[in-house]
């Protein structure tokens, strides 16, 4: 494909702006390259405790969300209450009831 003549005078600004592309197309690839090696690093660091197995919830109990602290794991129930469990997913620690702002 033929380029089109660049008027007199404007050369210097085109290559300008050519290398102000080019430089930002790498700088781009070089960021996206990092943010990946950062997650995957991240997703494989060693220490971490991963979730147990099973969770013994109370009879009748549905969990809506879970989280992990430190050293807790939290479930969230779909009856209004927090369950704050260790890390083995066995001792009850502590039950929070959530009720509605007054």
């Amino acid at each position: 494909m033929d380029e089109a003549p660049i008027p007199e005078g404007q050369a210097p600004l085109v290559r300008y702006l050519k290398w102000l592309v080019t430089t930002l197309t790498v700088t781009m690839i070089a960021g996206f390259i990092v943010l990946v090696s950062v997650v995957v690093m991240r997703f494989n660091a060693a220490g971490t405790v991963p979730l147990p197995e099973t969770i013994a919830l109370p009879a009748g109990t549905e969990a809506s969300a879970i989280t992990r602290g430190p050293d807790w794991l939290g479930v969230v129930t779909t009856d209004g209450r927090i369950l704050i469990y260790g890390l083995d997913g066995t001792t009850l620690r502590q039950e929070i009831t959530v009720a509605p702002a007054e």
